[in-house]
């Protein structure tokens, strides 16, 4: 018996170990170069709340949190309609279903920084794919308003098959009983989505949009590859400004505190959602 608890220790050790090396210990690190001004070469400053302070009243901070809850919002929101609607789509018999369906989840497994190299070509103003064919004079990377559309376009692009492989999953969970039941009573199909598929979706629907805005606030490869966070700043997430100011000017202090104020917007967004889901279950 003793000697089976030390086996079942040990086969956890490498987990243990793993959490630690690369979750636990980056936090706690992260945390502590938050209060210092770090000196590449020196002795670290401690600075207490001032690299938090000077987050507050910095305008390429305030700018890349507006981005990023444009990119957020808009991306997920679209996302998650064009999920749902293909779900209940695909849902029906027709022909070559399984094909379809796997086509439409391959973007999913596409890396992101290859899919950033991939529609910089296709967003190319001049003899790219989309302007070349629908002969169209589009400035998708270099105007700041269309910039932001690219990457809103390419982030919608991966990941809504994320959120039809789930609410196709969550549509194939139901019983067909509850369908036979709804089509004594009525032949309208948006009825029975109302009463019948989408109170049942409900739960689902709360995950993806948990599961997808974390995700979304994180983004940084397809801004970083399609246009670098430009033209200007118009591209420039809040992950992005993070890299910026810790790789290129090496100001890791006030990064770090830039990484951890991104935690808790997310924390609080999702303690939002969530508060908002405990009045209306209640």
């Amino acid at each position: 018996m003793y000697k089976d608890i030390k086996i079942k220790w040990l086969f956890l050790l490498p987990a243990v170990l793993w959490v630690l090396a690369f979750t636990i210990f980056p936090l706690i690190y992260g945390v502590r170069l938050s209060f210092f001004n770090v000196k590449i070469g020196g002795v670290d400053e401690f600075i207490g709340f001032k690299n938090f302070i000077h987050f507050f009243t910095d305008f390429r901070a305030r700018y890349s949190i507006i981005i990023t809850l444009i990119f957020v919002i808009s991306g997920v929101c679209i996302q998650m309609v064009l999920g749902l609607f293909s779900a209940i789509l695909f849902n029906r018999p027709m022909p070559a279903r399984g094909l379809l369906r796997t086509i439409i989840t391959m973007p999913l497994f596409a890396t992101p920084i290859a899919v950033g190299f991939l529609f910089f070509t296709i967003f190319y103003e001049e003899g790219g794919l989309i302007n070349g064919l629908f002969n169209v004079k589009i400035p998708w990377l270099s105007n700041p308003y269309w910039a932001l559309v690219s990457i809103i376009i390419v982030d919608i692009w991966q990941w809504t098959p994320f959120c039809f492989l789930i609410f196709l999953a969550a549509l194939q969970g139901i019983p067909d009983d509850f369908y036979e039941a709804a089509a004594l009573e009525t032949s309208s199909s948006l009825r029975v989505f109302r009463y019948i598929s989408f109170p049942i979706l409900q739960p689902t629907i709360i995950l993806v949009l948990l599961l997808r805005t974390t995700e979304a606030f994180k983004v940084f490869d397809i801004p970083f590859t399609l246009t670098t966070g430009g033209p200007g700043m118009a591209t420039q997430v809040l992950t992005m400004y993070a890299y910026r100011v810790g790789m290129r000017f090496f100001n890791f202090g006030y990064s770090s505190a830039i990484s951890i104020l991104l935690f808790i917007i997310v924390m609080l967004f999702i303690m939002t959602i969530f508060k908002r889901i405990r009045q209306t279950y209640q």
